[in-house]
């Protein structure tokens, strides 16, 4: 059996981390789109993820970061539906998409939930080294969350201590094809 094709997505306005569980990663953005008229604000969101949604193809697994609800300002409205655009569409298409929390994520990264973005960054550098990240931790994040998807999957990308393995518990995996991965 082939490695399923697993894409995380870390979504942003001007830089969502798109990683797939190939190896490759990359980010796309558009700055500025908050300060757009209103209608040509929604279109620059229909834009933006119309790019993403082609980057990201047609998956086995598609796993999304939650929204950071703690987070506000800064485009979290434009952010919201950029977001809501992205999993109705993969989920129209028949993806199976599952949901990461920031805490869930940094965990599997390194063994704490409330690490730092560059303790994500480094340890995404040291574990994931084949993914040319560049620093950007929008792709860090995004890598990881692909990671956890092809390790739910039964083929991970790379050898995580139990400890991080934990944060693979805490999500709720969606039902995919025959084989429900919420155990």
């Amino acid at each position: 059996m082939s490695a399923p094709r697993v894409i995380g997505l870390d979504v942003s306005l001007t830089g969502t981390g798109i990683a797939s569980s190939l190896g490759w990663c990359e980010t796309v953005g558009q700055a500025g789109l908050t300060g757009l008229p209103l209608a040509q604000r929604d279109l620059a969101i229909v834009h933006l993820a119309r790019i993403i949604l082609e980057t990201t193809g047609a998956p086995d697994l598609a796993v999304i970061e939650a929204p950071a609800y703690s987070r506000s300002g800064g485009g979290s409205h434009e952010r919201s539906g950029l977001w809501w655009r992205i999993v109705r569409h993969l989920l129209a298409q028949g993806v199976p998409v599952a949901e990461v929390t920031p805490n869930q994520r940094c965990l599997y990264a390194t063994g704490k939930g409330s690490a730092t973005k560059g303790a994500v960054v480094d340890a995404v550098a040291r574990r994931w080294p084949q993914y040319a990240t560049g620093g950007n931790d929008n792709a860090c994040d995004a890598v990881v969350l692909a990671a956890m998807g092809a390790d739910r999957l039964g083929h991970p990308t790379a050898r995580v201590p139990v400890a991080h393995h934990a944060a693979l518990d805490k999500v709720v995996w969606p039902y995919l094809g025959g084989v429900a991965t919420d155990a």
